[in-house]
């Protein structure tokens, strides 16, 4: 045994190489059958592995131009990164975008800006840009609410993003005066920090849903006077990125904590249901959103993506006919994001947000009833300009998912669905979360919303008006075709946006329902 020992000992290091070599090639040449590659090329065949697998980054970093990638390009990332830190977000030089490219978006300026005086709201906050609508003040509900802030946090569930992730989003809000949406996750301790919040109901019910897995109108009530800052409800009916599909959440991201929340299975896939169980049809969701709305006094709103508009025009005709319905209605871009969908539903199921909302907006002004509701905007619209064209469309508020997500940390490594997210956001790793300083990243979600406020306020100003909600359609331009390349959104459209009252900002400020940190009871 010594004599084998000291024999191996003997043997030159490169030998132990040719020899691990060697046993790499008799494995990939007669053992393996899986992978042809490394059968027919043995050893370097795994070389064709290793960079298949390291591709995206290559290309993320060393490959792609700075306005190339999808779903954010580097300028777009390094925008928000830059405004979440309060560093330097300019660019010098003059533009590097292609601005005759097809759905390039200009927004026409005024002559002459307009002037704010000393006194005025955003002469003290820079960044004061509450909702020029009132949720639920139409439908008489007993607890009405103006946001406090045009942009908000979208529908992300606890489970899908960690809990370091939904503390520093929840506090992020707080500081901002904006609102978060919970996701259909069920609302989660972490969503407990101050910050407003919009309790969102999906087709497994998480949260609100009895043994059977039905939904449980007792839980909902008591949820909501267990917790004030619970603002509004909405009610998922769909999602940009996988309409029709429902939820999936991995087993691998269900710990015993979210099990708890979500009452559901440990390790266990949990896949919503594509269609709510509590209502089949639109009068009978119309009375579900009227019993919800009596019995928890919050407004209620619906949220989908946009496809077929038949069921959009009986919804529109039955309020009309009754006076009830929903007081808010979330617009789901196609273009939106999601922690795990198949391609095929990604790229091809439901509109893009521009084409959606324009078809769902006519709906509901051919009705007269766009006055009755708020319309929030979702899908890749967390930057000023594409803000300000969503309002010229007849937007009223902003929700930003990934956009968030990257101003605490978000790197788009596009491994949500596979529980190694590397930055911690979107894992359930307690080692991976451990990155995460909620204090520090509340701070950054905070300061990327502030910046959007203010530069969105300043084209406002730009263009002539005081508040987004001012924009018309015709002060927004959009590439369409090498014939006639830049059109208004009007003509584009084919519509022009309902007006929306305004009288002042000074007015949103003294407003008894606003929400955040102005008026708390």
């Amino acid at each position: 045994m010594e004599d084998l020992s000291n024999f191996l000992s003997n043997i030159s290091w490169w030998i132990w190489v040719i020899i691990a070599i060697v046993m790499v090639i008799i494995r990939d040449v007669f053992i393996q059958k899986k992978h042809t590659i490394s059968h027919n090329f043995p050893l370097v065949g795994h070389f064709r592995y290793m960079l298949e697998k390291i591709g995206p980054e290559l290309r993320q970093y060393l490959v792609a131009n700075n306005r190339e990638e999808l779903p954010f390009n580097r300028i777009e990332r390094g925008w928000i990164y830059a405004s979440a830190k309060k560093e330097n977000n300019y660019e010098g030089f003059g533009t590097d975008r292609d601005i005759y490219a097809n759905q390039h978006v200009f927004v026409n300026n005024a002559m002459m800006a307009y002037r704010i005086d000393d006194k005025h709201p955003n002469s003290i906050d820079h960044s004061f840009l509450p909702c020029a609508k009132i949720i639920g003040m139409h439908h008489k509900r007993q607890k009405p609410f103006r946001p406090a802030s045009i942009i908000n946090v979208s529908a992300m569930s606890f489970g899908s993003l960690s809990a370091k992730a939904i503390e520093s989003l929840n506090k992020g809000v707080k500081i901002a005066n904006a609102y978060h949406n919970t996701g259909e996750g069920g609302l989660s301790p972490y969503h407990s920090h101050g910050g407003d919040v919009i309790f969102q109901i999906g087709t497994g019910y998480f949260g609100v849903r009895d043994k059977n897995g039905s939904f449980s109108i007792d839980k909902l009530v008591k949820l909501t006077q267990d917790n004030s800052f619970i603002k509004a409800i909405e009610i998922k009916l769909s999602q940009g990125a996988k309409p029709g599909k429902g939820g999936v959440l991995p087993g691998a991201k269900i710990t015993n904590e979210i099990a708890k929340i979500r009452n559901v299975e440990v390790g266990k896939d949990v896949i919503s249901p594509p269609a709510h169980t509590a209502f089949t049809n639109v009068i009978e969701m119309v009375d579900f959103i009227e019993s919800i709305a009596e019995k928890t006094g919050l407004p209620i709103g619906i949220k989908a993506a946009i496809g077929k508009l038949e069921q959009w025009e009986e919804l529109a005709d039955l309020m009309n006919k009754t006076g009830k319905g929903p007081d808010f209605i979330t617009v789901d871009g196609g273009e939106g994001g999601t922690g795990a969908a198949p391609p095929s539903f990604a790229d091809h199921v439901s509109l893009p947000w521009v084409y959606g909302f324009s078809d769902v907006y006519k709906v509901f002004q051919n009705k007269n009833l766009t006055e009755h509701l708020v319309f929030i905007a979702s899908g890749r619209l967390g930057f000023p300009a594409k803000a300000a064209m969503a309002f010229a469309m007849g937007a009223d508020c902003i929700n930003v998912a990934r956009e968030a997500m990257m101003s605490i940390g978000c790197i788009q490594a596009q491994r949500c669905h596979t529980n190694r997210c590397p930055t911690g956001v979107a894992t359930q790793s307690k080692w991976l979360q451990n990155g995460i300083d909620p204090t520090l990243k509340s701070e950054r979600l905070a300061q990327y919303f502030k910046t959007f406020r203010k530069e969105l306020i300043e084209i406002t100003h730009a263009s002539g008006y005081e508040h987004p909600c001012q924009f018309k359609m015709s002060d927004i331009k959009i590439n369409v075709d090498d014939f006639n390349i830049s059109k208004t959104l009007n003509t584009t459209y084919m519509y022009d946006k309902t007006e929306v009252p305004f009288s002042g900002m000074q007015h949103l400020k003294d407003c008894v329902y606003l929400g955040g940190n102005f008026n708390k009871n």
